[in-house]
Parts: C-alpha cells; structure tokens; sequence
C-alpha cells in the first residue's frame, strides 16, 4: 500500500499541486469509498472520487518499465495506490470485483496519462510512451469499506461476461474504436465519465 499528500511542484500543471509522490504505508490501512487513509489527490477533476478511489498497478509492469528505461523504479513510483505482484491487472476486465484484504472493490477504468504524470517521471515523451505500452494499471471503485496490509491476498470475486480488459479500455479511449465503447456503455456500473466521452465521440461525428 502507498498513499501521499499534495505538495507545491511547478511542473504539475495548471493546479501547482501534486500527491503522485506515492510511499509505503505500514499496517493495516483503512479503504474507504474514497480511497485509503491517509492518501489525497490534488487534482480531483481529473484525479480521485468513488470511481477512482484507488490506483492500482502490478510490480511486473513497474519492473518491464525499469528494463525499458534502464533505472531502478521504487514502489508507488507510478503513483499507485497498491503495488500489486502475481495479478494480470492489466487484462483486469471493467466491472471484475475483488476481495482486497477485507474490502470488497470494483476495476472501474485505465490510468489515462498527463502532465504530472510526464513531469513525475521526467522522461522525454513519457506521455506517448505510457499511452502506447498499453500497461496502465485500474483504477477500482470501493464497494464495502475494509482495511488492507501488505501481503493481503487478492481474491477475484466476479467477472462479467463480454466486458473489456484494461488495454482495451485504453485503447478505446485513444483510438475511438466504437465497438469498444459500445462494450464499455453495457458494462454495469461503468465509470461515468465514459458516457460523457461517448457523447463527445458522437458530437464530433456529426460535425464531421
């Protein structure tokens, strides 16, 4: 587990202000319905609420990241909530529920990458890099409040039927594929802000 506070960066976009600087929190930590005690996020227009109340991203990605930019990557280093080991999140499908230590939460959506993000890292194109591995972690929604520690077990409690994984959602949202959205619009309890990004898909086609 990992949580921060919002500190002053200059490089952290238009809000000044940042908590990607993620550290390891000890003992057992509480999981509310807006993420873990002790945690904030900054920018909570883009960041945080109960759709994206905890960021979640597995140690084998962080370690694929360390190999392709030949340096070491600490744990929360990518802002995560929880640092996973042993779990495919990125082939987590939309709607998939998990027991995370005695909370029950819901993979609701994939990190979309900004300019914190590209200023955290301090990689050239880091954007572009992140958006194109298509490893971007989930962001789960808190459905019963519990508590988590390190070596909690991660224990799959539902999968729906014909959803979508955590790359294909990314890949959804930068390519537009439309049978990826329509895939998205009927998983039940989607996050909200993919309504709004269909809406805007389909404004723009009828401009076009």
């Amino acid at each position: 587990m990992n949580a921060g506070r919002a500190v002053d960066a200059q490089w952290a976009g238009r809000v000044k202000r940042t908590a990607i600087d993620k550290r390891p929190a000890s003992g057992a930590v509480a999981v509310g319905r807006l993420g873990l005690a002790g945690d904030e996020q900054a920018d909570t227009e883009n960041h945080g609420g109960v759709d994206q109340a905890v960021y979640v991203y597995a140690r084998e990605d962080i370690d694929w990241w360390a190999g392709r930019l030949e340096r070491g990557l600490r744990d929360g280093m990518f802002g995560e909530n929880i640092t996973s080991a042993g779990i495919d999140v990125t082939g987590a499908v939309m709607g998939e529920r998990w027991r995370l230590g005695t909370a029950v939460v819901e993979v609701t959506a994939p990190r979309i990458p900004c300019s914190v993000f590209r200023g955290w890292m301090s990689e050239r194109g880091w954007v572009k890099q992140f958006a194109m591995a298509r490893r971007p972690g989930a962001y789960l929604r808190v459905i019963e409040p519990g508590a988590v520690r390190a070596g909690d077990a991660v224990e799959l409690l539902a999968r729906p039927f014909a959803s979508v994984t955590m790359a294909e959602a990314m890949h959804a949202y930068y390519t537009h594929d439309p049978e990826l959205i329509r895939r998205i619009l009927h998983v039940p309890g989607h996050a909200a802000k993919w309504d709004a990004f269909a809406g805007d898909m389909l404004v723009r086609g009828r401009a076009g």
